[in-house]
Formats: C-alpha cells, structure tokens, sequence
C-alpha cells in the first residue's frame, strides 16, 4: 500500500514548478493526439536497443517513484515518457485553471512540500488533475502506438454492432483506468488523509471516463450512412480541468467515522457543525478535503503570497491584493494588429503601438 502522497510521490522535483522542459514532448499531450499519426519503425541494433533501455530506466529513476510503480514505468518503455507528459499537462491546467487567484498554482520548492503535508482543498485539486492528467496521458499514448501493453480500444459495446464497422483509433481508457489504479495501490484502511487522497484520485479518473464521447464517420453512396466508422474519444483536457476546477469551488469539508460492519474508517461529514460548511455527505464525485486553507495573501509556507502580482482591475484586483490596494504602471507596447490572410499560404499584420496599464498588488 502506498501512503498518502500516494500520487504526487510520483511527481518528481520537475513535476508541477512550471518546469515544462522536463517533459519530452508535453505539446503532444496537451494539445491531444488524434490517433492517427504515422508510426515509424525503424531497425536498431543491440547496441541502440541497449541504449534505449537504459535511457528509459534512468527515466525511470529520476521520478523517485516507489517501488512498484518504478517496476511498472520499467517494464514498457512507453510509461516514462507518459508519466513526463502527464507531470506536463497537469501543471499546465492547474496553473491555467489558477491563474485568476491567490493560489495561483505556483509550487516551487518549499512551497511544494509544505502544501502536501496539510489537506486542502488547493492539495485536493492537485491530487484530482494529476490521476486525471496519467489517466489521459495514458489512454491516448495508447492510442497513438507508444505502448507495448496497450493499443487502441475495441469498444465491444457499441450498440448495433451490425450496422457499425469499427474503425478508427479510440482512445484506450479501460486499459489506462486499470493502469492507474494498479500504480496508485489499494484503498487505505484507517488514515483519514491517505483515504482523502485516495478519494480525489478516483475523482480525477471519474471526470475523464465520464467526457468519453463516441465519434462516427459515415461511409456509403452519395453519402449515405449504411456504414458508419466509430472511435471513442477523451474529451478536451482544458474540460477535465474546467470541470475539477467547478469540483473545487463545491469541494466538502470532511472528517472521518467507523464502519461498524467493516471496521474500516469511512470519509464523513465533520463531526462538530462548522459555520460555513455543508453537512452534505460527499459523493464519489465530490472533491474532499480536512483542513481549512491560507489566504495565500501573505508569503509563507504554503505560497510566495500576492505581493507585485499582476491583477485586472474592476475583475480581481480587490480579490488577489486582499484589500493592500494596488499599483498602476503605464507602458507602451507594440502588437501585429489589422491582420489578414494573402493568397496562397501567409498572414500579413501591421504593427500597432498603443499605450496600456498594467496593475500589480502592493506590499
């Protein structure tokens, strides 16, 4: 069983700090693979191949992952190269997702650690984007031929199989689910935060197998639709991440009760009403957490605070600065403006110099 970083453990000192250059490609997953990129096969020889394992185990290694999981990334040379992508993604959407608020998703040394030791509801989001973002990346690496375990999904349950040819890639969601869970570990028993992360994990994979949608083409004379070709899809992650993110804004406060049939600790309501907070008995949906989160207006521990941060006035200044007021500054700058597209194949702009205000929060 892994404890209760059982997900951001895998998470190494690159993951969530904005340090996207860590991932090979994060392009690739972030912005979606269709499923129908070529595939290259080219011959190595023993001495490439050598080469290529032992680059793929010291990927491997540098995830400080626990011991299962860094047997999982070894045994297909696909799974590193996933993991990376899936650190990428996530950081990308937390930061995105953040970027109009306190916490604005910065993670950086200190900050990082302190964060994981205490349950907030910031702490639940980024459990549920990361088991989201290695659920996504996972699926569509299969899709797209990078797995050795995995391929495209064969759907076996469309309805009308007779009137519908399979074709396509689908996206590999049922071998991705059954991958993440075994890389989590099992459900804990008795910790309350080891169960509250757990939780959020399984939020985050719920949100992915729940945006799946079903694609067709239609195949026939003069376009008609006596043959349809199918694949399955992962929706967009920039909606996985707008969906967590309205999960966090209702996330519940919870505490922790007895099984009396199983003895094993259930994830409950808190036991004494809090003003403020809902008596609402979470959901397998709900993101949870059990401690009361910072303003985040000041530095300490938990972030570098809101001093000199850029806010848009009359949207969220009063909101970031935290009352401090804040600075305007003037700047001149210059943009392509009056933009248009020339025959055959370039864009052509003028560019344009304007005056704008910059506001940033006081000290």
């Amino acid at each position: 069983m892994l404890d209760g970083h059982v997900l951001l453990g895998w998470l190494s000192s690159c993951a969530l700090l904005g340090l996207l250059a860590c991932s090979p490609r994060p392009s690739a997953a972030y912005f979606g693979l269709t499923g129908n990129e070529p595939l290259t096969i080219l011959p190595l020889t023993s001495e490439m191949e050598e080469a290529a394992v032992k680059a793929h185990y010291k990927v491997c290694d540098r995830l400080k992952l626990e011991k299962k999981q860094r047997r999982m990334c070894r045994r297909d040379p696909g799974v590193a190269e996933t993991l990376m992508e899936a650190i990428s993604m996530s950081a990308l959407e937390c930061q995105y997702q953040f970027r109009f608020e306190r916490w604005n998703c910065t993670l950086e040394g200190r900050y990082r650690a302190s964060l994981l030791k205490r349950g907030f509801k910031e702490t639940a989001f980024l459990y549920a984007i990361s088991s989201a973002g290695l659920t996504h990346a996972m699926a569509k690496a299969c899709s797209a031929g990078r797995m050795e375990r995995c391929t495209c999904d064969e759907a076996p349950d469309l309805e009308n199989r007779e009137a519908w040819q399979w074709g396509g890639c689908g996206d590999n969601l049922k071998y991705s689910n059954k991958f993440v869970k075994e890389f989590l570990g099992k459900k804990p028993n008795k910790d309350l935060r080891a169960r509250v992360d757990f939780h959020n994990n399984l939020v985050g994979m719920k949100v992915i197998k729940a945006g799946v949608e079903t694609t067709c083409k239609c195949h026939g004379v003069s376009g008609s639709c006596t043959v349809r070709t199918c694949w399955r899809q992962l929706s967009p992650f920039h909606e996985i991440g707008k969906q967590l993110k309205q999960k966090y804004e209702t996330s519940l406060k919870v505490g922790s009760t007895t099984n009396e049939a199983t003895g094993e600790g259930d994830i409950s309501p808190p036991k004494k009403s809090i003003p403020g907070h809902s008596d609402q008995i979470p959901r397998t949906t709900d993101l949870v957490y059990i401690d009361d989160s910072p303003s985040f207006c000041m530095m300490s521990r938990y972030s570098p605070g809101t001093s000199g941060r850029k806010c848009y006035k009359d949207k969220n200044c009063d909101s970031i600065c935290c009352g401090r007021g804040h600075n305007t500054q003037s700047r001149v700058v210059t943009r392509p403006c009056q933009c248009q597209v020339r025959w055959c194949c370039y864009v052509e702009c003028k560019q344009c110099t304007q005056r704008e205000e910059v506001y940033t929060c006081k000290d």
